[in-house]
């Protein structure tokens, strides 16, 4: 632990050089958000199929749902979305948001970053140091902790691709790996763990039926023998040396080792962070309500850590781009994809309710882009998808102050392009950031001390009372 800097008997899946990262300067701001829950769909959610639906359009455009009326007269979103349906009254929409890339690796950058040019040096293999910072990550610089948990933590896994390709635009890019928002991996990246496992078994899965992933809550206990007393001391140890080590001392990093230190032992120390972590010993009607999968672990877990006082928590709903419809589109959507979606962010939305806490906690719910308006069949496979399409999404935006049924933009009859109201992916960051409370003026410094703005388009007004 002291020489490697592993962090590992926390189970949190970190290093500690970057455990519980410097936040920055808060200026006194008064947030109009106490949190904000960022759940992304990763692979690019149907707009069509979803949000946006054309029962009007041609066959080969309006594809096999059908649209299902709200609590909202006059809105209408897909059958297999009925739990939402019912609620509409605590969400709206943005129907138009919009950027100019087909590509995985660049609109995860976009829509994770709030960035709608690439950085230059941009790799679609792999993050780089010269990437955008994430949302999160600026986040985290720009928000005090109120608690001895970090401002910001993603969950439940870094998104990577079944093919080992680590999605650029997570991650704190040049702000420095000082930064970098806390990663907590209760699931960590394994080729045969696909969507809403293990109740939803994804046709892409590649494990056995009776061998489905589990989703683990990350371990904070000590190992046997291990006291907290001989943690400090460890601790205490490893500032002395880092004391010796005048490269640590000329790093962020190193001038904040005593204080990741001190936060990690808090977290052991206090049962009520422990328990932000703990979904298994959650109430169990509470667990079957949200769905005893992936997606509904995971957001129960995102509830508990917001009243906890995390700022803003990402959850990636959907590893291996499970949302990458091009194949049985249909088939994955009804079966595997919509119900426990449905059913989780509705057990969010009341959970939030019942506690008190959703006029003070921004949902939103974003993908790296929609589809292509035409359903298209890929040579070699049977059942039709529809392919990546950078030129719309619909965006799911609820409590925080969203009024109810609001919706922001519309699309052209073949729901391909935004027929008013365009929103950037600058857009969709800044009304993260206001809901945060952070000043629009705020800035960030990159590694080599140039400034930059954090804001690069309005927050999207009209979705708010």
């Amino acid at each position: 632990m002291l020489r490697a800097g592993s962090i590992g008997l926390l189970g949190l899946g970190m290093h500690q050089s970057s455990l519980l990262r410097a936040l920055g300067e808060t200026e006194g701001i008064r947030p109009k958000a106490k949190s904000v829950i960022y759940i992304f769909l990763s692979g690019g959610l149907s707009q069509i199929d979803t949000f946006d639906m054309k029962p009007e359009a041609s066959e080969e455009i309006r594809g096999e749902f059908k649209p299902i009326p709200t609590r909202t007269p006059g809105l209408h979103i897909c059958e297999h979305l009925p739990m939402l349906a019912q609620r509409s009254n605590l969400w709206g929409l943005c129907r138009s948001v919009t950027h100019g890339s087909n590509g995985h690796s660049q609109g995860h950058h976009m829509m994770l970053t709030g960035r709608s040019e690439l950085p230059l040096g941009f790799n679609a293999s792999k993050p780089n140091p010269s990437d955008w910072p994430s949302i999160a990550a600026l986040a985290n610089k720009s928000i005090a902790p109120r608690t001895n948990l970090p401002s910001t933590i993603i969950l439940p896994e870094k998104i990577v691709h079944r093919t080992g390709r680590t999605l650029p635009g997570q991650f704190a890019g040049m702000l420095g790996d000082h930064q970098e928002p806390f990663f907590v991996e209760t699931s960590p990246y394994n080729a045969t763990s696909y969507g809403a496992y293990p109740e939803y078994l994804f046709h892409h899965a590649k494990g056995k039926v009776d061998e489905p992933i589990k989703f683990r809550s990350p371990d904070l206990s000590l190992p046997q023998g291990l006291s907290l007393d001989r943690l400090r001391d460890r601790l205490a140890l490893s500032r002395h040396i880092s004391a010796q080590q005048e490269h640590l001392e000329k790093t962020a990093a190193g001038r904040n080792m005593d204080r990741y230190g001190e936060m990690a032992v808090s977290l052991l120390a206090d049962p009520e962070t422990r328990r932000a972590f703990d979904v298994r010993g959650a109430d169990s009607k509470l667990k079957e309500k949200y769905g005893r999968n992936a997606f509904g672990w995971s957001l129960l877990m995102a509830r508990q850590l917001v009243e906890a006082g995390v700022s803003l928590v990402q959850v990636n709903l959907g590893n291996n781009e499970a949302w990458d419809t091009h194949q049985a589109a249909f088939p994955n959507l009804k079966n595997f994809l919509l119900p426990p979606t449905d059913r989780a962010v509705s057990a969010l939305l009341d959970d939030l309710k019942d506690h008190g806490m959703l006029e003070d906690t921004l949902v939103v719910v974003a993908s790296e882009f929609g589809r292509t308006p035409k359903i298209t069949t890929l040579a070699g496979v049977q059942l039709p998808g529809r392919d990546h399409w950078g030129a719309v999404q619909t965006v799911m935006f609820a409590g925080g102050g969203v009024a109810g049924g609001a919706v922001v933009g519309s699309t052209d009859p073949t729901g391909g392009y935004p027929a008013s109201d365009p929103q950037r992916p600058e857009d969709f960051a800044a009304t993260i950031y206001h809901a945060l409370g952070i000043p629009s003026h705020s800035i960030w410094n990159d590694m080599s001390g140039r400034p930059h703005h954090i804001y690069h388009g309005q927050p999207i007004s009209e979705l708010f009372t």
